[in-house]
């Protein structure tokens, strides 16, 4: 269910931050037209944040378990804020984002952070932000255990403008990235700093986009953020070399395949051109309707009902060849895309989490990631957390990767 937007919004002068944290503090929406650490760029920059949830712990214990999560008590009440905050769009112009900072009710000033990234969302107003769902959820579990947990919506999706460019690395990272720098300032306007080193995680597409961030802070992308452990569930790191070849062997479920490549093939046209005319790709009468379908309105529900059961219904016999055997716009998507575990240098731990009963993304992805890593000298665990299917595997591990930070952070 989606939670509406709450509150009217308060102008504050820029840099008063403590005029943000009573805002906040007592529930209301606060626009701030600070510039953030992002600096003259304008990346980072709060526009608002609004208190959306305080959830004491025994309430986030319950939201954990109505979720399915079965992890260890919460050790603290967390407060919840939706931000608006500015970032870049797919060519760079100026745009804006939302996400969701939960942060701990905790004496400590200095945070240790969390990056998570959510998977697969067709409806903006499913975004972990907007609607109280499983996403919104892991995000409570890491705060509940002390950490800063941010969570950025993506661009499209929650109150960002504009459609969602699915699996997009570029964006994903810079989407994420320019939200730890919102989640920094948030945090200070409540009396906290948040710690250099961030935990990065992630599910499903989240996966990939946690390890498009992670390699982002690896590189270098911010002069203060740095990845300090790695730890994506279930992604989509080689569509061209492990999810193509599972949706036409029968490895996918072939309504999931269909569901994920008709967002994929939507969102990458937008971006590399893959075709001038919907009917190039999809058959009829697919080609009148997909487009719309993957339009940030309807839910996961409605567009299932909208599209047949398998890709070969779907889509054109042309288009199902190029993408068994990739050139040209097609190539360039899926290439410029499938490198978030490509081009890594050692020295920060690395776990990949994945399942070998998942229908919708293949446990054949992580198995490429940490080869390309291993390519690099980078050593990762990859973690089987067994004969679960998509979504159980993140009620599986992300209670683990949570243990594994915690160690970490001893």
């Amino acid at each position: 269910m989606s939670v509406a937007f709450a509150g009217a919004a308060v102008t504050v002068c820029a840099g008063v931050l403590a005029a943000a944290s009573a805002a906040a503090g007592t529930g209301g929406a606060v626009k701030a037209d600070t510039a953030g650490p992002a600096g003259d760029t304008g990346r980072g920059q709060v526009v608002s944040s609004t208190l959306i949830a305080h959830l004491s712990q025994a309430a986030t214990a319950q939201a954990l378990e109505d979720a399915g999560y079965e992890t260890s008590a919460p050790r603290y009440a967390i407060d919840e804020y939706r931000v608006v905050y500015r970032t870049g769009g797919t060519t760079g112009a100026s745009t804006q984002a939302s996400g969701l900072v939960v942060l701990p009710e905790r004496g400590d000033q200095q945070l240790r952070v969390v990056s998570y990234d959510h998977g697969t969302m067709v409806a903006r107003d499913d975004a972990p932000s907007e609607d109280d769902n499983a996403g919104r959820a892991a995000v409570e579990l890491f705060a509940g255990r002390g950490y800063a947990a941010v969570a950025p919506d993506y661009l499209g999706l929650g109150l960002g403008p504009g459609a969602h460019p699915y699996m997009d690395a570029a964006t994903e990272a810079s989407a994420s990235l320019d939200m730890l720098r919102a989640a920094r300032t948030v945090a200070a306007g409540h009396g906290h700093s948040l710690e250099r080193g961030v935990l990065v995680t992630g599910f499903s597409q989240g996966g990939q986009a946690a390890m498009a961030l992670a390699g982002t802070l690896r590189r270098g992308g911010d002069p203060y953020f740095q990845a300090a452990a790695v730890a994506p569930v279930s992604g989509p790191y080689d569509v061209e070399h492990a999810e193509i070849p599972a949706a036409f062997d029968g490895r996918l479920d072939p309504k999931e395949a269909t569901f994920y490549f008709g967002f994929w093939i939507t969102a990458m046209n937008r971006t590399y051109g893959l075709y001038d005319a919907p009917s190039q790709a999809f058959l009829p009468p697919y080609d009148r309707t997909v487009e719309d379908l993957y339009d940030g309105a309807h839910s996961d529900e409605q567009v299932f009902a909208g599209l047949p059961d398998t890709m070969q219904q779907l889509l054109t016999p042309r288009f199902l060849d190029w993408l068994r055997h990739p050139s040209g716009a097609l190539a360039r998507a899926l290439r410029t895309n499938d490198t978030t575990c490509a081009g890594w240098q050692p020295g920060i731990p690395v776990r990949l989490y994945a399942a070998k009963g998942d229908r919708d993304v293949a446990i054949a992805n992580a198995q490429s990631c940490r080869h390309q890593l291993e390519a690099n000298g980078v050593y990762s665990d990859l973690i089987n957390v067994g004969d679960v299917t998509h979504f159980p595997s993140q009620l599986v591990a992300v209670p683990r990767v949570a243990d594994w930070f915690d160690r970490l952070d001893r």
